[in-house]
C-alpha cells in the first residue's frame, strides 16, 4: 500500500488500491473466508497470532503487534503504541462486519424430487435483509467451512469455494406471469428461492459416491449426493469423512471497476467488505513509534441479523478484548481506576456503509443530508439511538478529517422512513466507550451485486489511517 497521502489520491494510486480491494472482495464470498484473508494480511505485516484460551499475560507486549479469532468467523487485531503506558493512553478501535445477506444451505438440503420439472434443487434460508429479487438469474457458486473427520480421529475445519456457476435461481418467464403478477414482482423467500443445480439424478446414481448409502450417517443422508461429491473432491476427501458444514451461496461476477471512467466499484459484499479491507489495510500501514494508544480493529460476524451470537457485536468479544489486554499491560480490570480511565481514553469508530442519494430515487433523502458518491465518508447521526452518533462524537470525526483535508458528509433518515442500525450504539452500550457511526456511500445496498465510488474507498482508507496517527492528539484537545 501506499503511504504518502498524495500517491493514494492520485488516479494511478485510487485504482490500484481499488483494484486491489476488488481481489480481496472477490475472494471473501463468506465470513470463513474474509478472516482467513485478514489473517494473510496481518501475518506478511507482521502480526502474531493469539490463541484466546491461553493468556495474554506475557505474550503482549509495547510496540507489538497481534491478532485473533473468535469461531473463524470474527476477527479482532491490534497494535500496541511504543510509549503506552497504563493508563496514560486508550483504545482507538475501527468496528466493522463480516458478514453480509446471503442464501444459506440448510442443515437439510437435499429437496423432495420434484418430477414435473426434472430438476435438482438445494433448500436453502434466506440470512438477514437482502434484496432477494436481485439473487435471481445469478450464476451462483457455494463457499464456507466444512468439519473434516481424519483417520486420526481429529475434526478439521477446512475452507471450501465452488467459484463457478454451480446453481442458480431463475425467475419464471413473462409469458407464464398473469397481469398482476408482471406488475409487482414478489418473492415468497420459501418457495421462489431455491436453486437449481441440475435435473434429477437418475436411479442408483448413489453409487457414483465415495461410499455406499449405507456407509454415510444420517446428516449425509439428508444432502444432496452430487453436492457432497463436489464438496468431497474439492477437498478431496471422501464423503463419508464430511462430518458437517456451514455454506452460503455467492454470486460468482468478480467485483470490477466500472463506469465511463472508471469511477465506481461494482461487486456484491461491498456492505461491509469495503470497510473491512479498508479497516485491515490502515491497521497494517499503521506505525507504533510515538504512539500511546492501543489501535486496534474488529470485525465481527453476524450484524446482518442482530449481532446476537457468541461472535457478534452483542456478545462479550468486545469488552473482553478491551479487559484482556488491558490486562496484559497492567491496566486492567484488576485496577478499576486505570482501568476506567482507559475506557475514558477510548474511541470507537463503527463503520458501516451510508446510502448515497439514488438519482432515480432522490426523494428518499433528507434534503439536507444526502451523502453524494465521490465526496467523502458519512457521519450517520439519530436521535432515536439508532446510531452512536452525538456531538461530541461526530466532532472528533470532522476534526480528524478537517486536519487532514479529507471531505465529510453527513446523513440523517427521514422522519417518515425507517432507520438501519448497526454494532455501533450495541458496542457503546457494552463498553460505556464514545462510538461514532461513519461508512463510505454506496448505491443498492443489500442487493447481490452493490456499487460505491473509488475515491470515496480512498477517503475511507485515508481517514482510518488519519484517526490512528491524530486520535489522541484531536481528543486532547477537548475539553472534560
Amino acid at each position: 500500500m501506499c503511504n504518502n497521502t498524495e500517491d493514494i489520491f492520485n488516479k494511478d494510486g485510487m485504482i490500484d488500491f481499488a483494484e486491489k480491494t476488488c481481489d480481496f472482495i472477490t475472494n471473501s464470498p463468506d465470513p470463513f473466508h474474509v478472516v482467513a484473508n485478514c489473517i494473510t494480511k496481518l501475518s506478511a505485516a507482521g502480526f502474531q497470532a493469539l490463541k484466546t484460551k491461553d493468556p495474554f499475560q506475557g505474550a503482549i507486549q509495547t510496540g507489538g503487534k497481534y491478532y485473533y479469532t473468535i469461531h473463524n468467523s470474527t476477527i479482532v487485531a491490534f497494535i500496541v503504541g511504543e510509549d503506552y503506558k497504563p493508563g496514560s493512553g486508550g483504545f482507538t478501535i475501527i468496528g466493522g462486519h463480516t458478514d453480509s445477506p446471503n442464501l444459506k444451505v440448510k442443515p437439510r438440503s437435499k429437496q423432495p424430487p420434484n418430477g414435473s420439472s426434472g430438476c435438482h434443487q438445494l433448500a436453502v434460508e434466506c440470512y438477514g435483509g437482502g434484496l432477494w429479487h436481485t439473487w435471481f438469474d445469478r450464476d451462483l457458486g457455494i463457499s464456507g467451512r466444512v468439519l473434516i473427520r481424519s483417520s486420526d480421529g481429529v475434526v478439521k475445519q477446512e475452507l471450501v469455494k465452488l467459484a463457478t456457476p454451480v446453481a442458480r435461481v431463475s425467475t419464471l418467464a413473462i409469458h407464464l406471469q398473469s397481469a398482476a403478477e408482471r406488475k409487482k414482482f414478489e418473492v415468497n423467500k420459501e418457495l421462489h428461492t431455491s436453486p437449481i443445480i441440475g435435473t434429477l439424478l437418475e436411479k442408483g446414481s448413489e453409487e457414483q459416491l465415495n461410499a455406499s448409502p449405507d456407509s454415510l450417517s444420517s446428516w449425509q443422508n439428508n444432502h444432496s449426493p452430487i453436492l457432497l461429491q463436489t464438496i468431497a473432491k474439492q477437498l478431496n476427501v471422501k464423503v463419508e469423512d464430511i462430518a458437517d458444514w456451514e455454506l452460503n451461496l455467492f454470486d460468482v461476477q468478480p467485483a470490477s471497476l466500472g463506469g465511463i471512467q472508471q469511477e465506481f466499484l461494482q461487486s456484491a459484499r461491498l456492505d461491509n467488505l469495503a470497510t473491512v479491507y479498508c479497516a485491515v489495510e490502515a491497521l497494517c500501514e499503521h506505525s507504533p513509534k510515538g504512539q500511546n494508544d492501543i489501535s486496534l480493529i474488529a470485525m465481527f460476524d453476524h450484524e446482518e441479523v442482530g449481532s446476537g451470537s457468541a461472535q457478534g457485536a452483542g456478545s462479550p468479544v468486545m469488552v473482553e478484548a478491551v479487559k484482556r489486554i488491558s490486562d496484559a499491560l497492567g491496566c486492567g480490570s484488576s485496577n478499576s481506576d486505570l482501568y476506567s480511565a482507559t475506557i475514558n481514553q477510548s474511541f470507537v469508530l463503527s463503520v458501516d456503509m451510508a446510502h448515497a442519494v439514488h438519482p432515480n430515487y432522490s426523494s428518499k433523502h433528507e434534503s439536507q443530508h444526502g451523502p453524494k458518491l465521490n465526496d467523502g465518508l458519512v457521519i450517520k447521526s439519530n436521535a432515536n439511538q439508532r446510531y452512536a452518533t452525538n456531538a461530541i462524537t461526530a466532532f472528533i470525526v470532522r476534526e480528524i478529517a478537517r486536519q487532514n483535508s479529507l471531505p465529510i458528509q453527513e446523513f440523517v433518515v427521514r422522519n417518515d422512513c425507517g432507520c438501519g442500525s448497526t454494532i455501533g450504539p450495541t458496542i457503546s452500550a457494552l463498553t460505556g466507550i464514545r462510538t461514532v457511526d461513519v461508512g463510505m456511500p454506496q448505491l443498492s445496498m443489500h442487493s447481490c451485486r452493490e456499487m460505491m465510488a473509488v475515491k470515496d474507498l480512498t477517503y475511507g482508507y485515508s481517514f482510518f489511517q488519519s484517526f490512528f496517527k491524530d486520535f489522541s492528539k484531536v481528543d486532547n484537545a477537548l475539553e472534560d
